[in-house]
């Protein structure tokens, strides 16, 4: 059976987005694209209920409970409100809307919060399809010898040399948007984040992303909680 837990109590940030909203995803402990929803509504304060599907069970619900929500039958999937979302970066993208932040001010601010997401879903794929592999033994350490070395490079690049970037600590400087938390998310998956970030050591820009995101107060919360399984 599915787990259900209700986290967070309700307040301004659950009025400004119409509600609890409930998550469907995978009993992936911290991983993957649903994760990186639940680390915007835990550094936004948002109560949610989170109900996980394990591996072993999900094919049944797929064929049923999130074949009914979503016709493409892929998780996550949101329901808030008798309205159901899909589309993970989608989602994200509506509650930054929602919420009046997350989202960059400018246009051109927009924009590379965009651009820089793009290119952690680019490469969240090549990760995706090296690491579910039948032949992961061999397919995986190929894609950490060349896609991840070369994303790596591609966004140490692009963090250091765009001007909204250099003001960093973050894509867009200052302004925390969903895109760090989407590459963050990425750099947590392919294990870049554990061990102090000793595999981040020759990408400091990356480095310095990844413990902005972990030094915010609610996410640093809730990584230290039962809520984050790893």
């Amino acid at each position: 059976m599915p787990t259900s837990k209700q986290y967070g109590t309700a307040g301004p940030a659950n009025e400004a987005i119409g509600g609890v909203p409930t998550i469907h995803y995978l009993d992936f402990t911290s991983r993957g694209r649903g994760q990186v929803i639940r680390l915007m509504w835990e550094d936004a304060g948002i109560a949610y209920t989170d109900i996980r599907y394990s591996f072993e069970e999900y094919p049944e619900h797929k064929k049923t409970t999130i074949a009914e929500k979503n016709p493409t039958t892929n998780v996550p999937v949101v329901e808030i409100n008798g309205r159901i979302l899909t589309q993970s970066y989608a989602i994200l993208r509506h509650f930054a809307r929602l919420l009046g932040k997350y989202d960059g001010e400018t246009e051109e601010e927009k924009y590379w919060a965009d651009a820089m997401c793009d290119v952690a879903v680019d490469w969240r794929t090549q990760f995706v399809n090296a690491f579910f592999n039948p032949n992961k033994e061999e397919t995986y350490p190929k894609h950490q010898q060349n896609e991840r070395v070369h994303f790596l490079k591609a966004l140490e690049t692009h963090l250091t040399s765009h001007e909204l970037s250099l003001q960093g600590p973050y894509v867009v400087g200052k302004t925390f948007t969903y895109s760090d938390m989407v590459l963050y998310q990425v750099l947590h998956d392919e294990n870049l984040t554990q061990d102090g970030m000793k595999e981040l050591q020759e990408y400091p820009r990356l480095k310095q992303l990844a413990e902005a995101v972990e030094s915010r107060p609610n996410v640093k919360a809730f990584r230290e909680s039962d809520r984050y399984l790893g």
